[in-house]
């Protein structure tokens, strides 16, 4: 498991709005806690669905490997979920240019991006 693949886990049970079922999700957790064996995985589902409201927290990932669909990656979702709840499968991966598209939306989401200057 590797920060910014893409695996299946399974998200149920969930409650209101958070996005259940089996989905895929993109790895968020640093990679060293990946390697020592973190417990929990921090996550970010991905849906097929566009929601203009969201489409600054929604990141567009082409289907690629495994993943079958073109999708979006829904930070607005983002949590924590236990290694168990991972499938065997790893589907894919985002690229390095994807990922910092997904780590400056993080920053953004939570309120820890510099103004300029």
């Amino acid at each position: 498991m590797r920060r910014g693949d893409i695996w299946l886990a399974r998200l149920n049970p969930y409650t209101g709005a958070e996005i259940g079922k089996v989905r895929p999700v993109v790895i968020l957790l640093a990679q060293r806690y990946l390697d020592a064996g973190s417990p929990v995985v921090m996550v970010a589902p991905l849906t097929t669905q566009f929601w203009p409201g969201m489409a600054a927290l929604h990141i567009a990932v082409s289907s690629r490997g495994r993943l079958l669909k073109d999708s979006f990656v829904a930070l607005e979702q983002t949590r924590a979920i236990d290694r168990s709840r991972f499938a065997d499968t790893r589907l894919a991966e985002l690229s390095a240019e994807e990922m910092h598209i997904v780590d400056r939306q993080l920053m953004a989401m939570f309120g820890m991006v510099i103004p300029p200057h």
